[in-house]
């Protein structure tokens, strides 16, 4: 089933960052910029709490929103939020246009799958460490994918899954492999326990 994130927004004149202290603060709205495709950048205003409310879904992230902007609709990424620092609400967000039969590039969320029961972790020991937790891609906005998976089943300790292992839905490109970077992306490596004992039993060998 594909899920639909609406969200209503407000166009935004009063411009600045006193403008935008004043936004967040009296009427609880958060100011955002939409900008890409052939139009201008257009500054709006978005319900703090609904925002918040949508970003609690991780799909949301690396998902196509409608923005209902007076009446108009547009359809946009997430590109970047600015969050409080100590807090972590959102202070601003910027969304980029998605225009259909253009191609697009966005952040997905990895998700892994078969941690516990893999060789390296189940027969050999050892444990997982995650060196990417998201992933930049490129693809048309039908095909943009909600998340992409990892499968660790068959990995052993000290292999290095790499972004070329990943298997991508049809359509999507990772942008640091199409630039020549084939990144690590996970791990398995010897849990400390095993390495002591190790280290133990080698000691009592001597």
């Amino acid at each position: 089933m594909t899920v639909e994130f609406t969200l209503n927004a407000e166009a935004r004149s009063d411009l600045g960052k006193g403008a935008s202290r004043r936004l967040r603060r009296n009427v609880a709205m958060v100011p955002a910029v939409i900008y890409g495709g052939d139009k201008a950048p257009e500054s709006i205003s978005l319900l703090a709490k609904d925002f918040a409310k949508l970003l609690e879904n991780e799909a949301a992230y690396s998902h196509v929103l409608t923005l209902n902007v007076a009446g108009s609709n547009e359809s946009v990424l997430i590109k970047a939020l600015q969050r409080h620092p100590a807090k972590g609400f959102v202070l601003h967000a910027d969304f980029v246009r998605v225009v259909a039969g253009q191609k697009l590039t966005a952040l997905i969320p990895l998700h892994f799958l078969n941690q516990e029961t893999s060789v390296g972790v189940k027969q050999q020991g050892g444990e997982v460490s995650h060196v990417l937790s998201e992933v930049e891609v490129s693809c048309l906005p039908k095909d943009l994918p909600e998340f992409i998976e990892v499968d660790m089943a068959a990995v052993e300790v000290g292999q290095i899954v790499h972004l070329a292992d990943l298997k991508l839905p049809k359509g999507v490109e990772l942008v640091a492999l199409a630039h020549g970077n084939d990144l690590a992306v996970a791990n398995i490596h010897a849990s400390r326990v095993a390495k002591e004992e190790s280290a133990e039993g080698e000691s009592a060998a001597e």
